[in-house]
């Protein structure tokens, strides 16, 4: 999916305006943030949201395209929870933008978010 994406970018942007891309891969974590063992979790995120946030943050200047991809349901340790891809102009383009994604999709976009606990 990321190889696809890049491609496309490359393929669909003018050179002399794609300068970076910034990709996240967030991974289920096998413990939780105090240590405790993970068996998994289970997540679902609101998709308009989720597009509505994209196509905003593309209008913003410097920044060529953004992808995004989020898994829901239930997800095991090791599985991917999301792919984000950014690419832009430059370095102080792509990050800030990258950063707000990822922040605007765990705080308002996720609408459920429930880590289960290994209990061996």
């Amino acid at each position: 999916m990321i190889d696809e994406w890049v491609k496309k970018i490359k393929e669909n942007t003018d050179p002399g305006s794609l300068g970076m891309i910034l990709v996240h891969n967030g991974i289920v974590r096998g413990t939780s943030k105090d240590g405790r063992p993970v068996k998994g979790m289970k997540l679902s995120y609101d998709k308009e949201a989720l597009e509505s946030c994209v196509n905003r943050l593309e209008g913003i200047e410097g920044i060529a395209g953004i992808k995004a991809w989020i898994n829901h349901g239930a997800l095991n340790a090791g599985d991917n929870i999301m792919y984000l891809l950014v690419a832009g102009r430059f370095r102080t383009d792509v990050l800030p933008v990258l950063q707000e994604l990822l922040s605007t999709i765990k705080n308002k976009i996720v609408t459920e978010e429930e880590v289960m606990l290994d209990e061996k």
